[in-house]
């Protein structure tokens, strides 16, 4: 014959007891309470809450894209060598698609003859594969005069550089 397992408890030592007692009582009053409260608790809400103000603020764009420089601050001119090196060197360093090379005396020659406005129209319209403004597009038309003048100098040109308010974007 087998003999029955002695029964055991959680519950070993009396201050055990003692605590499983008071849950016992206060975790069913206290979700009472909670319950009660939520049922004859009235909501509440922010009345400024509703106001068209509040609303729009709510509601409004997490960002914005604005176009242009309006009210921005005005960059300062940047020079001829600056324009060169960040769009006209591009083509004109190592002469691609028939652009002037810098340094060849004959073709910035020919081409300083027409006069730094006709160069200049030029390149604000763009010709053959040369995008309008050289590709330089937030460019003035003054930086672009400065940047044809330093490579035409750098290739044998006596070009005179533009006055700062000679030409304007």
């Amino acid at each position: 014959m087998s003999t029955p397992e002695e029964h055991s408890s959680f519950i070993k030592t009396p201050q055990q007891l003692i605590m499983v007692v008071l849950l016992a009582f206060l975790v069913p009053i206290i979700g009472i309470l909670l319950l009660v409260n939520l049922v004859l608790g009235k909501p509440s809400a922010d009345p400024a809450a509703l106001e068209p103000q509040a609303v729009a603020q709510r509601i409004q764009p997490v960002g914005r894209v604005e176009f242009g420089a309006a009210g921005g601050a005005k960059a300062e001119a940047r020079s001829g060598e600056q324009i060169v090196n960040a769009a006209c060197g591009a083509c004109h360093v190592a002469g691609v698609a028939n652009a002037p090379k810098i340094g060849d005396a004959a073709a910035w020659g020919a081409v300083a003859k027409k006069g730094l406005p006709a160069m200049l129209q030029v390149v604000i319209s763009g010709k053959g594969v040369m995008p309008p403004r050289g590709g330089a597009a937030d460019a003035s038309d003054a930086e672009l005069a400065r940047a044809i003048v330093d490579m035409a100098n750098r290739s044998g040109a006596k070009l005179k550089e533009p006055a700062a308010s000679a030409a304007k974007k």
